[in-house]
């Protein structure tokens, strides 16, 4: 055979593996992209320049962890407009809180009630994924199930989707137990959105625009987004993370320090990944 011959064919299988690659790449590694969450609301001024950078942001429809206010209120149409996506949260009790599997259930269906009440005073069309903030870590006790459960059959019964905020990191005081893993096998095939967070390098890329990470590659595989970076930087945990500034917060392109606009930075399966913009 001649050696063109040869050569072209050889190309041709070369080009179709690459392909094939390519294909199977696209297949388990669909594109990520980046969007960011914060306690407190940016400002309306900020929106343009975050919007260079970022996809969606988050957006609490109560008081956030530690807060006695919440700053998000009555800026939807704002942030929809300037062409972000949304995450949409609502802060979850405490163990502490819980007291009895039976107050946990009753305490949920009400907390239920008013994230479903605020995310239709501010806009959010039905099917709208709220995501049930669980700051606490390791293995769920049975108080904290009865809870989360409760929470997403209420909201799930009120019209939207349940999705939950959690750690996706082996709590290494808890027999390396990750919270997703703990809370989804309980499940009972319930419908139910994660969330996760890991910022520990690897796999996170630490506080970086630069990499657009799979969701996927947090740890947890079902993940559908992964909060990669926090403000401030865990000492514990993400020491060896980049990025960061001398202050320990990640900041977006475009600001500084002296602007105060620390973010979380996230990467997500979608663009808006609680589809809460106006259909």
């Amino acid at each position: 055979m001649p050696l063109c011959r040869v050569i072209k064919k050889t190309l041709c299988l070369f080009s179709f593996v690459a392909l094939l690659g390519a294909t199977t790449l696209s297949q388990t590694n669909p594109p990520a992209y980046l969007g960011f969450d914060r306690n407190d609301y940016p400002g309306d001024a900020s929106l343009k320049i975050l919007r260079q950078s970022f996809s969606y942001t988050g957006y609490w429809l109560n008081n956030p962890p530690g807060e006695n206010a919440n700053s998000w209120i009555g800026h939807r149409a704002a942030i929809e407009s300037a062409g972000f996506g949304f995450l949409v949260l609502f802060n979850g009790r405490l163990y502490a809180q819980l007291k009895t599997v039976a107050n946990a259930t009753k305490t949920a269906q009400s907390d239920a009630n008013a994230a479903t009440a605020a995310a239709r005073r501010e806009g959010f069309p039905g099917r709208t994924i709220l995501f049930l903030d669980q700051e606490q870590g390791g293995r769920m006790l049975p108080e904290q199930k009865a809870y989360i459960y409760a929470w997403v059959d209420a909201v799930t019964a009120a019209g939207f989707r349940a999705g939950i905020y959690c750690s996706g990191m082996p709590a290494a005081d808890d027999g390396n137990v990750i919270t997703a893993e703990d809370i989804r096998a309980g499940a009972a095939g319930r419908d139910i959105t994660y969330w996760v967070t890991n910022d520990a390098c690897p796999p996170s890329p630490g506080c970086s625009i630069s990499t657009h990470p799979s969701p996927s590659r947090s740890g947890v595989g079902f993940a559908e987004i992964w909060q990669f970076a926090q403000s401030p930087r865990r000492k514990d945990v993400a020491a060896q993370c980049a990025n960061y500034n001398h202050d320990g917060n990640c900041y977006p392109p475009g600001t500084s320090s002296v602007q105060g606009l620390h973010i979380d930075m996230n990467a997500a399966t979608s663009e808006d990944p609680s589809h809460g913009r106006s259909r």
